[in-house]
């Protein structure tokens, strides 16, 4: 029986549940495989992504700050990598890098399975961050049917990159606001989504004004470690529908766990439970 390797790498990488999700999965499915953590810096990227080829992997996850430097080494790439030129997913083919992007699809099944029939259509959508996760986000807006996605980050260039980078992949109409310049549109946001790794372990999340946002809209913050993000917190406390990053981190690495393994796994309660346990228990 073949055993595959796989993994996940970022920088700092210690925070991810990635490998306790697939050994769960791999468990459950009498899987034989193996996925670890690997600490990798942004200028050691390209050599260890070719000594872990070599080694015999059969590809690695990519999170922070990976994402967009694993598009631009990738020699082939699904429409998701493509659009947002960035790639959480690395499959190594002979000796070429093959690029996926699996946020897109699973941040836009975890919308579904958190707002129902709110999920379709929504008019405006706002988006904190321009790095890989905000593409993924905007494109998963998209899918959604947004009509307008609005990106708010505090580095001009970098949010004009992103819309530059976009705008021909999405049908929704793409603005920027300043990052204190967005609360002109948040009485007619549905949905803010916090792109950025503020509130990342204990950190602080973005300062931004959820009092005035409607009444039914939705706060969705990716980063889930902790689980409640202040973010969050803040929105619960208003009323305001709140959905962790945990959804994310499930359907995204179900559609990579197919793509590493062989087989869809399910996201079930289990899992989360599992997960959440992990959380509390400082992982």
């Amino acid at each position: 029986m073949t055993t595959v390797l796989a993994g996940v790498v970022g920088w700092p990488v210690s925070h991810s549940l990635s490998p306790r999700m697939h050994h769960f999965w791999l468990h459950e499915n009498a899987i034989a495989g193996g996925y670890v953590a690997l600490p990798v810096r942004q200028h050691d990227l390209s050599s260890v992504l070719a000594a872990l080829r070599e080694t015999g992997f059969k590809g690695v996850n990519l999170t922070l700050p990976h994402k967009e430097a694993a598009y631009a080494l990738a020699d082939i790439a699904d429409p998701s990598a493509s659009a947002s030129q960035a790639a959480n997913l690395l499959l190594f083919r002979d000796l070429q890098f093959e690029a996926h992007n699996t946020d897109v699809e699973g941040l836009a099944l975890s919308l579904r399975e958190s707002l129902g029939e709110k999920a379709t259509g929504i008019g405006l959508a706002v988006v904190l961050g321009a790095g890989g996760a905000a593409r993924a986000a905007v494109l998963a807006c998209d899918r959604l049917g947004a009509g307008q996605i609005c990106i708010v980050n505090r580095t001009a260039a970098r949010t004009d990159v992103l819309v530059r980078a976009l705008s021909a992949s999405v049908k929704a109409k793409l603005f920027v606001a300043q990052w204190n310049g967005w609360e002109t549109h948040a009485p007619q946001t549905r949905l803010l989504i916090n792109a950025t790794s503020a509130g990342l372990n204990g950190t602080a999340s973005p300062d931004v004004p959820l009092e005035l946002l409607p009444g039914g809209a939705a706060v969705c913050d990716l980063v889930y470690s902790p689980l409640e993000t202040p973010l969050l917190a803040r929105a619960r406390a208003q009323g305001l529908t709140s959905i962790d990053g945990l959804g994310m981190l499930m359907h995204q690495g179900a559609l990579a766990f197919e793509l590493l393994f062989g087989m869809r796994p399910n996201v079930s309660a289990a899992l989360r439970a599992h997960l959440e346990q992990a959380l509390r228990n400082g992982m």
